[in-house]
């Protein structure tokens, strides 16, 4: 029977949830325990996937077709476990299957009410699929005493008495801020914030404590008297140069030790961090630097590329290079050419990524292009590739009016909605003008790669499975003048249908995938596309 850690967050939010139970999750692995981690999401989307990257950052895919919160990608990238459908819910879900039910007559004619019948669902979902994991960590999102979250608090709580003492264990992370004018660390926020906790019923096991000063011995014997934990359960979290430096600093400061002495389970011997000290080693001791410039949309919100930008690092580690990531706001340079080549001359490559909309799609193009004449490593995905399609339809086909309808009428749709695909449970179909929410092609899906080409080489392999979230595709009635035109259809689906992949065998490193190898990428197992293209960076660097 699997056993559980709640963690919840106070004071503020941003303080880091995902990343401590990323990490404490890591911290069990290397013990020799298995974990899962669940993200329980107090807002009434029913998931993030029609919200702006500005207000949630990415959207964050797993292989059977969840769109999820961004936190999933930290579990996936520190633990290696693949997230699952089940691995986040939503208010906006628990609200969606209870009204369901009701409006089926499933209750039987009670009245339905948060409690019991929100917080069984919120418990049931806690529970589901869990028989098979030794540790179930559960992040609960928002910050303590927020209203949205009163359901999930209670649900925790009385999991705690269906569970039983030695089953659960909640963690709760809160803010001690350094008061410059007195200079001195205040605890005062985290005695308030535990102080909501208890009032809900919620006794803290372990607290974590960030804060951007060392905490003082005296500070932490101050705060486990007045919150009720022993001292050795007050865990100091400092500022890391790294997130990949997050397990290793959790476990000096005694956070995964206090965790299992909360379950009543003797530590043993200590944990295997080698890969880990590697990871650390490679970004601390790099062999050289290399420059991305990213033309993108959301370029102002670093979240809204959170596994883009861990999959080049993971390129940068698998190569012992410095990555240094230049974003570029594509509207700058829309039908400038002098200003598009003084913003990517300084670059080592260029990577055009996923995103919607029309807003900033001739500087992707313009980017493509400079990239291609100038035999830049180019790496387009999802959107980007489309991006790469419309420019060789243009410039190297003699397809003028070359464009994706996606924005608006076109007569030359390269890029048109996809209405038919196959899945594991057969034909999918969409029509324009439907729900866009849950309507994409999601998930995980094959593709076959050309033998000879670029990327087989790369994978090693001529059968792939990635991650795909797009609406629109390549229309593969235009692969004949593109592929007279230098751009080869080198990935397809199974059945030939859907272009995968394009690259340019005549270009140093210049590939493009309708999917998001971002999110299977990890820093002990970097994905090869992005292991390749940092290697060609490297290469080009050493060109100028």
């Amino acid at each position: 029977m699997a056993r559980f850690i709640f963690i919840t967050g106070g004071v503020v939010s941003s303080l880091g949830k995902g990343l401590m139970a990323a990490s404490l999750a890591a911290l069990l692995q290397a013990r020799g325990y298995t974990v899962r981690i669940r993200k329980f999401d107090p807002y009434l989307n029913v998931d993030p996937g029609t919200m702006s990257p500005y207000q949630h950052g990415e959207v964050y895919v797993t292989d059977d077709g969840a769109e999820t919160d961004l936190d999933l990608g930290h579990y996936e990238r520190f633990t290696g476990v693949p997230g699952r459908q089940t691995d986040n819910v939503t208010s906006g879900r628990i609200y969606q299957t209870i009204i369901q039910k009701e409006r089926r007559g499933d209750y039987l004619g009670a009245t339905v009410q948060v409690i019991p019948h929100v917080t069984d669902a919120i418990k049931e979902f806690a529970r589901n699929e869990t028989d098979d994991v030794d540790f179930v960590l559960c992040e609960i999102g928002g910050t303590v005493g927020d209203i949205e979250s009163l359901p999930f608090m209670d649900a925790i709580r009385q999991l705690r008495n269906d569970l039983g003492r030695l089953m659960s264990v909640f963690v709760h992370v809160t803010l001690v801020p350094y008061i410059a004018a007195a200079g001195e660390l205040k605890t005062k926020p985290t005695q308030h914030s535990v102080r909501d906790l208890t009032s809900l019923g919620i006794q803290p096991d372990v607290l974590v404590c960030r804060c951007e000063r060392e905490l003082p011995e005296s500070d932490r014997a101050k705060i486990a008297l007045f919150c009720n934990v022993p001292k050795e359960a007050v865990i100091p979290a400092l500022d890391a140069k790294s997130i990949y430096g997050v397990p290793l600093q959790y476990h000096a400061e005694g956070l995964d030790e206090a965790v299992l002495s909360a379950f009543a389970i003797d530590p043993g011997d200590k944990p295997n961090l080698a890969r880990w000290d590697d990871i650390m080693d490679r970004l601390h001791n790099p062999e050289g630097e290399v420059t991305i410039g990213v033309v993108g949309k959301y370029v102002g919100l670093a979240d809204a590329y959170k596994s883009l930008n861990e999959a080049l690092v993971h390129g940068g580690i698998a190569n012992r290079v410095k990555v240094n990531v230049k974003w570029i706001d594509a509207e700058l340079f829309a039908q400038d050419e002098a200003e598009v080549a003084a913003a990517l001359e300084p670059m080592d490559a260029i990577l055009v990524p996923g995103g919607f909309g029309e807003r900033g799609s001739e500087g992707k193009i313009a980017s493509v292009r400079f990239a291609r004449e100038r035999n830049v490593p180019f790496f387009g995905i999802c959107l980007g590739m489309q991006m790469a399609c419309i420019e060789g339809a243009r410039n190297t086909a003699g397809i003028a009016d070359a464009s994706t309808t996606e924005f608006g009428p076109t007569s030359e749709p390269v890029v048109g909605l996809i209405t038919e695909w196959m899945t594991g449970e057969g034909l999918q179909k969409r029509e324009e003008g439907g729900d866009l929410g849950g309507t994409m092609r999601l998930g995980a899906y094959d593709a076959k790669l050309t033998g000879n080409s670029h990327v087989a080489s790369i994978y090693g392999t001529n059968d792939i499975s990635e991650r795909h979230r797009h609406r629109y595709e390549v229309n593969v009635h235009y692969r004949d003048p593109l592929e007279k035109g230098g751009l080869v259809f080198s990935g397809m689906s199974p059945d030939g249908t859907l272009p995968e992949i394009v690259e340019r065998p005549d270009h140093p490193w210049f590939v493009g995938v309708q999917f998001h190898p971002e999110l299977k990428s990890k820093p002990f197992d970097p994905h090869p596309l992005f292991a390749s293209f940092i290697e060609a960076a490297l290469k080009q660097s050493r060109l100028v």
